[in-house]
């Protein structure tokens, strides 16, 4: 990956720094918000809304019935939700040219406390984390925000940070150690997919899909439609072989 000496790259975290990122700025949810969508996507999904207020999620979908409701709050589905949080769940899943209206406790809500700031906001994971750098690369930005989310968007996670401090490492050009990631997480924030209380919500299956770097050669760019909601849609990357 070429290097660009001018282009500065710098790692926030939680939703206060979701509101002091600028330039262009990465929202990281690797447990799972981010990998779901990338996975709904995967599935065919055509577009998806990604919303703060889970009260604009239901409003949406009694203005459109079509619309598929997705996400989480405590990590667990919510009343008249399609879909939890899970890309186990959304994989399984038929979604050609659906498009869903997606709400988490923390990814989406740094993506509504950005959004006034960025000069241009994606979304990221493991999972897509090359095809990220590759589409930041490509636009040459003089400033990067990366963003880990963390748990509900107040306390840091290891997944997060490790994602962040990955699409850092391949921004500026410098290798990065991804051996061992999936035994560390088991044994910290990631414990939670292996308890037996917990998968119904965060299926053990979770975990390993969500850990499964650089699996989509797409990047997230958030953009607004012609009423002026943000959506996100999969823009193809070429990835180097």
């Amino acid at each position: 990956m070429r290097v660009i000496d001018n282009m500065k790259v710098e790692i926030y975290e939680l939703l206060e720094g979701a509101r002091q990122a600028w330039g262009t700025v990465v929202i990281i949810d690797v447990f799972r918000a981010f990998t779901m969508e990338s996975y709904a996507f995967g599935s065919g999904a055509r577009r998806i809304y990604p919303v703060g207020d889970i009260e604009q999620a239901y409003r949406r979908k009694r203005e459109d019935a079509n619309l598929l409701l997705a996400g989480e709050r405590g990590g667990v589905k919510q009343p008249g939700f399609d879909f939890g949080n899970s890309p186990f769940e959304v994989q399984k899943a038929d979604l050609r040219g659906k498009t869903l209206v997606h709400t988490t406790s923390a990814g989406t809500q740094g993506v509504a406390a950005a959004i006034a700031r960025a000069d241009e906001l994606l979304l990221g994971a493991l999972v897509n984390a090359r095809a990220t750098a590759q589409y930041i690369r490509a636009k040459n930005p003089r400033q990067v925000s990366l963003v880990a989310m963390g748990l509900a968007g107040v306390t840091p996670t290891e997944e997060d940070l490790l994602c962040a401090q990955y699409l850092k490492a391949l921004l500026e050009g410098r290798p990065f150690d991804t051996r061992g990631a999936a035994e560390r997480l088991q044994a910290g924030d990631g414990a939670r997919f292996f308890r037996a209380e917990s998968q119904d919500s965060a299926p053990q299956e979770d975990f390993w899909l969500s850990l499964a770097f650089d699996r989509f050669s797409f990047a997230l760019p958030v953009r607004r439609d012609e009423n002026g909601d943000i959506y996100t849609e999969p823009v193809s990357v070429q990835l180097p072989l």
